[in-house]
């Protein structure tokens, strides 16, 4: 077989990415930016993006902080029970999807949906059906936290009957399970990311502790690994790429009571080429990382050609700007393949 020297990235996508604000959004924005055509930008700032005028707000910041880049910023706004038809219906044109956070199960969740009753939410994912605004979920109980994606998924299940024409993106899958309930009906999609892909629990816990792996949901088993990277690799109608990279600064990531997030935006693209040359599916990573989002949103986005090239690249051991330092995942490591 031919060696592959060089490989094109047409508009990538991310549609699961965490920019934060102030100068940790100058920091991380222009690592995605620089390679991204756009990225979907969760809504769970503190305090989160509840209102027009907030989230109006929030894409100036980022637009500015994009500046020397093509780039748009699909921005989306934090689930509230009761959302107005008339609300949604003035945001349609400003938002890409509405991101639902059960209470407390990651970072800024905490004025997230306490009770996942369908007659609770009703109010507002009937307004969104009929607008036709996807639906965006964290699924994740409190339960064990190898199982609380797992116990999750009756809910998804719940939603996706009572709501049958609701988009619903079960975000950042990390386990079989949900792979088995995504093929079930036709409403549901999923994001999958990086770290889901390379990493098992024995990344982050089975040697020396390393924080800069830690996620919610956390990285499961072998098997779970190796389920979703079939179904990334076959780049499956249904799945799109979402890094969910989620930076901490450094120092709260290397302490006793470390924050929960991977920062990937530097390496993403970089570590996708590698991982699906090494299988042979480099033919399927534009419908990854690109054409499954332009369908499943119905997205057309700014043309933006990325050429990775077989050549090593160093990952750095951190960023940094002006008190804000950041961690990423495989820092001081080598990739076989960088932007050129």
């Amino acid at each position: 077989m031919k060696e592959v020297k060089s490989f094109i990235i047409n508009s990538a996508l991310d549609m699961h990415l965490h920019l934060r604000d102030d100068d940790m959004l100058k920091l991380v924005g222009p690592k995605t930016s620089q390679s991204f055509a756009g990225a979907l930008i969760m809504p769970n700032l503190a305090p989160p993006i509840t209102t027009k005028e907030a989230l109006l707000s929030y894409k100036k910041r980022i637009k500015e902080a994009c500046k020397d880049d093509d780039f748009e910023a699909h921005v989306t706004i934090f689930f509230q029970v009761d959302y107005s038809y008339e609300f949604l219906k003035d945001l349609k044109d400003e938002i890409i999807a509405v991101k639902l956070y059960p209470f407390g199960v990651t970072t800024n969740s905490e004025t997230g949906v306490s009770s996942m009753d369908v007659e609770i939410l009703r109010p507002t994912l009937e307004s969104m059906e009929k607008l036709g605004i996807p639906l965006c979920v964290h699924g994740e109980t409190k339960g064990f936290v190898m199982d609380r994606e797992k116990e999750f998924l009756p809910i998804y299940e719940s939603l996706a009957i009572h709501f049958p024409d609701l988009k619903i993106v079960m975000e950042h899958i990390s386990s079989k399970e949900s792979i088995e309930l995504l093929e079930k009906y036709d409403n549901l999609y999923a994001t999958i990311t990086v770290h889901h892909l390379m990493l098992t629990l024995d990344d982050v816990a089975g040697g020396m502790l390393n924080p800069h792996a830690f996620c919610k949901p956390i990285v499961k088993r072998p098997d779970d690994r190796e389920s979703l990277l079939e179904l990334a690799l076959s780049a499956h109608p249904k799945v799109m790429f979402g890094s969910d990279s989620a930076p901490h600064q450094k120092n709260a990531k290397e302490c006793h009571h470390g924050a929960a997030g991977v920062f990937t935006s530097a390496i993403a693209l970089q570590v996708l080429t590698e991982l699906f040359e090494k299988y042979g599916n480099l033919d399927n990573l534009n419908s990854f990382v690109s054409l499954n989002a332009q369908r499943i949103y119905g997205l057309k986005p700014i043309k933006k050609p990325i050429k990775l090239i077989k050549k090593d690249f160093e990952v750095p051991k951190s960023y940094r700007y002006k008190d804000e330092i950041v961690v990423p995942l495989f820092a001081g490591q080598t990739l076989s393949w960088s932007i050129e």
